[in-house]
């Protein structure tokens, strides 16, 4: 999550949510793009005995069994650097969570993938808000998840997916946000 904005008056606490749109998701993109694309031109340099690549020469490969290998995985790695490019443009998982004091709202809103649930909205009132939740496992995969429990809906991640977020921004972020709602902060 980027840093908190409030308004003036202390009524609206909003914190942007970063989603598809991280610097990993674009190096990936683009190493599996280029690589790809040498597999596909590879295989096909195989089969037209014609070197489509500056650095290399595929024309020694043998088609069957090799260029068609290559061009398999080029395809496929093609695929793949597709999906990310798209997640990239569609920025899946990204928004906001709002929560505003002047109309009593909590508002945490998400892009999802193109269809007819893309706009991912749940609103609640801040009555309804029982804690804020600290959710931290450390091992192999870390966890490092900040929880809003809501009355009857129980518990709404609002920390992005992906990169577990520094246990101090983790902390602050929680803390920061049960002085503001002015509910206990579970899970320390």
């Amino acid at each position: 999550m980027t840093p908190s904005t409030q308004s003036a008056d202390n009524l609206i606490l909003r914190r942007e949510v970063l989603g598809a749109r991280r610097v990993s998701n674009y190096w990936w993109a683009i190493v599996i793009s280029l690589g790809a694309s040498g597999f596909l031109l590879s295989g096909i340099s195989s089969y037209l005995k014609v070197n489509l690549l500056p650095f290399a020469d595929p024309t020694q490969l043998l088609f069957i069994p090799q260029g068609i290998v290559m061009g398999f995985y080029g395809c496929l790695g093609l695929l793949i650097a597709l999906y990310l490019w798209l997640i990239i443009l569609w920025d899946v998982g990204g928004g906001y969570n709002e929560f505003n004091k002047q109309t009593d709202r909590v508002n945490i809103f998400r892009w999802g993938f193109p269809g007819k649930n893309r706009r991912i909205e749940i609103c609640h009132g801040l009555e309804d808000v029982q804690a804020v939740r600290i959710d931290i496992r450390e091992g192999f995969n870390p966890r490092r998840i900040l929880y809003l429990r809501v009355k009857g809906r129980g518990e709404i991640p609002l920390t992005r997916v992906g990169q577990p977020l520094p246990l101090a921004e983790l902390e602050n972020q929680g803390a920061e946000l049960a002085r503001f709602l002015q509910v206990p902060l579970e899970g320390l």
